[in-house]
C-alpha cells in the first residue's frame, strides 16, 4: 500500500474540480419561541437519481446544519446565481454571527413543503426530505428525496467555486 495521502495535497487536487454553489436552508422550530432559520453554503451537492428524484449534500459532521438535519427532515436548496456571491460568502464564514442576522437583509420566502427559507433570485429551488444519512469521514452525506422543484430565474449564470474562489462562467 502507498504512502498516506497528504491532506494539503488532497485539498489542492480537489480545488481543481469546479463546483456549483448552493445555499442549503432549514427551519429549526426548537430554537427560540419562533424558531430560527439556518443556512449553509455548499459546493458538494449533486443529483443522485431521477426515479425517484434524489439529491445529495455533504455537510461537516457535528456542524449546526448536520445536527439540525438529523432531527428536521425537511430542508431546501437554492442554486445560487452569479449575482448571489455575497450570500455564498456570508453563509460560508466560520465563527460567524447568528443565522438570524445572516438572513436579515436577504430576499427570501418560505418553502411550502419544507418551511425553510428559499432565496429570491435563485436559479433553481428544490425542497427535500431526508431519505438517508451516511457517515463519511469528517462529513455526513445527506440524501434527500426531492419534494418540489422550481426554476424561477432564467437570468444570469451559475455561481461556481474553483481553486478556493467563487467564479463565474463565461
Amino acid at each position: 500500500m502507498g504512502q498516506p495521502v497528504n491532506t494539503d495535497e488532497f485539498r489542492a487536487a480537489m480545488s481543481r474540480l469546479a463546483a456549483g454553489v448552493v445555499l442549503v436552508t432549514a427551519h429549526d422550530p426548537e430554537d427560540g419561541p419562533r424558531g430560527e432559520d439556518v443556512g449553509m453554503t455548499a459546493t458538494a451537492f449533486m443529483s443522485v437519481s431521477l426515479e425517484p428524484p434524489l439529491v445529495l449534500v455533504s455537510v461537516r459532521a457535528g456542524a449546526r446544519m448536520d445536527e439540525l438535519l438529523e432531527r428536521q427532515p425537511r430542508w431546501a436548496v437554492s442554486v445560487l446565481s452569479e449575482s448571489q456571491r455575497h450570500i455564498a460568502g456570508r453563509f460560508a464564514l466560520r465563527g460567524r454571527i447568528s443565522d438570524r442576522l445572516l438572513f436579515e437583509d436577504i430576499a427570501y420566502y418560505r418553502g411550502q413543503e419544507s418551511g425553510a427559507p428559499v432565496l429570491g433570485g435563485a436559479l433553481a429551488i428544490l425542497e427535500c426530505e431526508t431519505d438517508q444519512r451516511v457517515e463519511a469521514g469528517d462529513h455526513t452525506l445527506i440524501v434527500g428525496r426531492v419534494l418540489t422543484v422550481r426554476t424561477p430565474s432564467a437570468d444570469g449564470g451559475p455561481l461556481t467555486y474553483f481553486r478556493g474562489r467563487y467564479r463565474y462562467l463565461g
